[in-house]
């Protein structure tokens, strides 16, 4: 009777009843909104993750043994204390600049391999923390097994029997209560929760029982001091206590675990910390039983997703939705995509799911999301699961502004804050210069200088990261902010820029030692090489950060001799050049050839995404990148996950739609998991927020002092919606269209001032409370139609399509 009842939930109520009763983003009956499986993971990249910013787990939903995988953000191997610049470095520059300046750049290059990484030239692994591991045995998933997370909701939910009775499972990371919970509740109050839960750690590290219903999980990372051999690991700590419920149920030490029987339900709360940055009391508290009584379970759910809501709630994404698809479970779905067929509620699911993941990952007050944003399962992880500067932690931030994840955009900076003494450091010791510098990598322990090899000579990475200081700014108009943190982060990554730049001898400032993010270029004799001066990237990111920290400090009416050097400098970097080989956009200082002509980064494309740069205005350069792209497509590009969802978003700014939905059906068909994280391969975090970002750039831009709506829509996308996405200037934008053009808009400036806006059709701008009429759109000469007013105070404008003339 037991499993005909279940039957009959899964096949007529099933995940929406249960979302519904949740008011769940599902709570309409649409399946396509979340993501659901038919059996428990069988591999890390199909499990689903839950995370409050400082911890996350990823849940596997397994039966009749469950494995729930965890990590605290800053469980990293390393140590502080070190000064990693190269005693030789300083010494060796000028000589590097001469042979760079005198084209003998494989010279050049053998010398900054000699001279210029760190001591040591590496860094560690942010690592796993631990598994919990719950044994169910007379658990069975059955043929009605079911899992699901709903990206509204963030509860990871796994639907199995124990016996004849139906049995819940609900994992979610709460960030009000500083924890991830763990529920287990039998059907109707039945007395048929039976399970053995351990909890483990392969290395440096033990388990113990504590005060009766806990377990304990301690340890410290064995890392010696490279000189003493003093241990200088974090030390850690991690508690998860049992709360079972029910007039039977009894709780007990068994085989180095605790063993939960006879319970109509069973609460687990897992808390953990460690020593860093240098408080030991953190873990240590953890060291002892739990105060107070059972938590009272239904109110940490309810805190929870009123907190997840307050960020998810405020954007909304409908597409095209075939109800037939509803229900095929997810992994069935991508699978669809991958032999060809268009699925763009996906594609919705998709891009709320990576918001999702970046609540879930970086909230204020805790560190910025790294390559696999919290979750790791690895003790040595590829690269280290570690912060890259030259577009991975930026590409993580891309989505936090125009998806209204302002908040989350914070541990960035503070991550900047934090690093900077150490970048001044290296700036002042490697470099003879002011300001603060930030090479390709970093870590929790103010990693600050060349590493990797040759291709970690990359001074941009302090740079690149401040311009997320101004487009903060830009979304927000927040000043407090820029002149407290964001300003002071831009002004002095762009004072070591003014110091980092020589004078080549014929009127221009070149950057010197240089090279495009970890590519190559040939030599005429063959040579594979790729150092030299002023790659094109970074005279793109000196233009973007010097006219940022121009138009701060005229805001702020400060720093004027700073704000005069800037525009000297700018006066004095070169140009973007075409290659006449090619007619595509030049990457380095001379039309070398391609080592590698598909190569995943494109750097050089910088100047028209992130930046603005390169826009419909410079006609040259803006068909040279097109060119580019074209080329680096026919060689292979965009082979990995995050160089793919790079591509989405630069053909979002070149106004391609056909192209931006052929990427993104790229995008899920090649380099999506199970689970829908990115793939690089292997998993990397990037990826799903560049895409997200990717999809929001297709329907809304901001930047070059317009608002565009509609600019890059995919053919496949012939309705939809989106509200709640955020403009530059802190407006709030929601548009809908129908068979592929606008129908209406609305816009919701915060504050007064001027707006031009830009839509593929004619359109009418009106008030929306009074219904008066604003203003008309004028043609572009461009293409398209424009229109330009005042936003007054608290006003908010609808903006309705209408036929031409």
């Amino acid at each position: 009777m037991a499993r005909r009842l279940f039957v009959w939930w899964m096949l007529t109520a099933g995940i929406s009843a249960f979302l519904g009763a949740s008011g769940g983003a599902a709570a309409d009956g649409d399946r396509s909104a979340m993501l659901w499986y038919r059996r428990p993971a069988r591999e890390w990249v199909q499990a689903l993750p839950v995370g409050n910013g400082r911890m996350g787990a990823m849940v596997f939903g397994g039966v009749p043994e469950e494995r729930i995988q965890f990590n605290e953000e800053t469980l990293w191997d390393g140590y502080f204390g070190r000064n990693r610049v190269n005693p030789r470095a300083r010494e060796a520059l000028p000589k590097i600049r001469e042979l760079l300046f005198s084209g003998k750049y494989a010279e050049a290059e053998q010398l900054i391999a000699e001279t210029m990484p760190g001591v040591p030239p590496r860094i560690l692994s942010y690592q796993t923390f631990g598994d919990i591991t719950i044994t169910y045995p007379k658990g069975e998933p059955g043929k009605n097994y079911l899992r699901f997370l709903d990206p509204m909701e963030g509860v990871a939910v796994s639907r199995f029997m124990i016996g004849k009775a139906p049995v819940t499972q609900r994992v979610f990371a709460s960030h009000p209560d500083n924890c991830i919970v763990i529920r287990i509740e039998a059907d109707r109050d039945r007395d048929t929760v039976d399970c053995l839960v351990r909890m483990r750690r392969e290395q440096d590290a033990q388990t113990e029982t504590l005060g009766g219903n806990a377990l304990l999980l301690r340890g410290r990372i064995n890392r010696p001091h490279e000189e003493t051999g003093a241990p200088m690991g974090l030390f850690f700590a991690a508690r998860l206590t049992a709360y079972p419920e029910g007039k039977r149920a009894e709780l007990r030490a068994e085989g180095g675990g605790l063993r939960i029987s006879g319970a109509r339900a069973v609460t687990l709360v897992l808390e953990a910390a460690t020593s860093w940055p240098d408080r030991p009391e953190q873990a240590q508290r953890l060291t002892v039983p739990r105060e107070g009584g059972a938590p009272d379970y239904p109110a940490m759910l309810a805190r929870h997703r009123e907190d997840l809501r307050s960020f998810m709630g405020r954007v909304r994404l409908d597409l095209p939705r075939n109800r037939d698809l509803a229900d095929l479970p997810t992994d069935e779905r991508l699978r669809r995509v991958k032999r060809g067929a268009d699925d763009p509620s996906l594609l919705a699911l998709y891009f709320q799911y990576g918001r999702y993941l970046l609540v879930s990952s970086s909230r204020p007050g805790d560190l910025p999301a790294n390559l696999q944003g919290v979750w790791c399962e690895h003790f040595e992880a590829p690269w280290n699961s570690d912060y890259h500067t030259n577009i991975n932690i930026q590409m993580n931030y891309w989505p936090a502004e125009v998806t209204a994840l302002s908040e989350c955009h914070r541990p960035l900076f503070d991550y900047m804050s934090f690093l900077k003494p150490y970048g001044e450091q290296v700036a002042r010791e490697m470099y003879g210069a002011r300001g603060w510098v930030l090479h390709h990598i970093s870590d929790i322990y103010g990693f600050a200088v060349p590493a990797d090899g040759v291709w970690g000579m990359w001074p941009m990475g302090g740079a690149w990261l401040a311009g997320h200081c101004w487009e903060h700014y830009l979304f927000t108009g927040d000043e407090d902010f820029l002149r407290n943190q964001g300003y002071p982060l831009m002004r002095d990554a762009a004072v070591f820029m003014l110091d980092f730049l020589v004078p080549d001898g014929q009127g221009a400032l070149q950057t010197a030692p240089s090279h495009s993010p970890e590519n190559h270029y040939l030599l005429p004799d063959g040579t594979k090489c790729s150092m030299t001066y002023s790659a094109t990237m970074d005279i793109a990111i000196l233009r973007q950060l010097f006219g940022a920290c121009i138009r701060a400090s005229e805001i702020l009416d400060t720093d004027p001799e700073l704000r005069a050097a800037w525009k000297n400098a700018l006066e004095h970097l070169p140009p973007f050049r075409v290659s006449p080989r090619t007619g595509a956009l030049m990457e380095w200082v001379e039309d070398f050839e391609e080592a590698e002509p598909g190569h995943r980064h494109m750097s050089h494309l910088y100047g028209l995404h992130p930046a603005d740069l390169i826009t419909r205005d410079t006609t040259e350069l803006f068909a040279a990148v097109r060119k580019t792209l074209e080329r680096r497509l026919q060689h292979g590009g965009g082979h990995t996950g995050w160089s793919r969802a790079w591509i989405v978003n630069f053909y979002a700014r070149l106004g391609d739609g056909q192209a931006v939905g052929e990427h993104l059906h790229a995008l899920l068909a090649k380099s999506t998991l199970p689970n829908l994280f990115d793939d690089h391969p292997p998993f990397q975090i990037d990826g799903n927020f560049g895409g997200t970002a990717g999809i929001a750039e297709a329907l809304l831009q901001s930047h070059a002092g317009m608002i565009r709506l509609l600019p890059a829509l995919p053919p496949a996308w012939t309705e939809g919606a989106v509200t709640g996405l955020k403009a530059r200037g802190n407006v709030t934008v929601s548009i809908a269209w129908k068979q592929g053009a606008l129908d209406h808009a609305e816009l919701a400036p915060a504050r007064p001032g001027p707006l031009t806006l830009w839509a593929p059709v004619p359109f009418t701008v009106t008030v929306s409370d009074s219904g008066h009429e604003t203003t008309r759109a004028e043609a572009d000469p461009q293409g398209g139609w424009r229109a330009v007013w005042t936003a007054e105070e608290g006003q908010r404008y609808r903006i309705t399509a209408r036929q031409a003339g």
